[in-house]
């Protein structure tokens, strides 16, 4: 299990119909601008209410709430770091990919999709971010996991085709 377990697509998160896609959230888990604010438009107003009773969630960590209106069963926001070139960044933006795949893993999921975490007003440069997403991910894939397909699903051709070509190059 590795590369081939990884899908790199471009275009919406929100569409698509996996165990869980994950959210690149604010430490409030309160909605907010950019993949965050589509993903709790789409998902409708309870996805409030039940992130409301989690009280937040820390940098590098994860949690997981029900899907609702999306074609995914589940929704797993991680609050990717604020990018800031030192080494703890590289360390939480890990952790994001790490404490999300166990969490879709840990509900037994066989499929999660990502978005590019940190990569948006969060500043982390693209090409470090991918490497950490795809090495972290086929890392973890080596395990013993539920998980038979990890899609990262980029907006722009830009990032789908840094995505595509550091995949290519593994």
């Amino acid at each position: 299990m590795d590369k081939e377990n990884i899908e790199i697509r471009q275009g919406d998160i929100t569409k698509l119909k996996v165990g869980a896609i994950v959210n690149a959230a604010n430490s409030s888990l309160l909605g907010g601008g950019g993949v965050d604010g589509a993903i709790h438009r789409a998902a409708g107003p309870e996805l409030l209410i039940e992130c409301r009773s989690i009280g937040g969630c820390p940098t590098g960590e994860a949690r997981i709430t029900r899907g609702y209106n999306l074609p995914a069963r589940y929704i797993i926001h991680t609050v990717g770091p604020v990018y800031s070139d030192r080494p703890q960044d590289s360390q939480l933006l890990t952790q994001c990919y790490l404490n999300s795949l166990k969490l879709a893993s840990d509900h037994n999921l066989t499929s999660v999709a990502f978005p590019a975490i940190s990569c948006g007003v969060y500043g982390y440069p693209i090409n470090e971010a991918c490497k950490i997403a795809i090495d972290t991910t086929c890392n973890f894939l080596k395990a013993d996991t539920s998980l038979k397909k990890v899609i990262f699903i980029l907006f722009s051709d830009e990032n789908y085709n840094t995505y595509m070509d550091y995949l290519k190059s593994r």
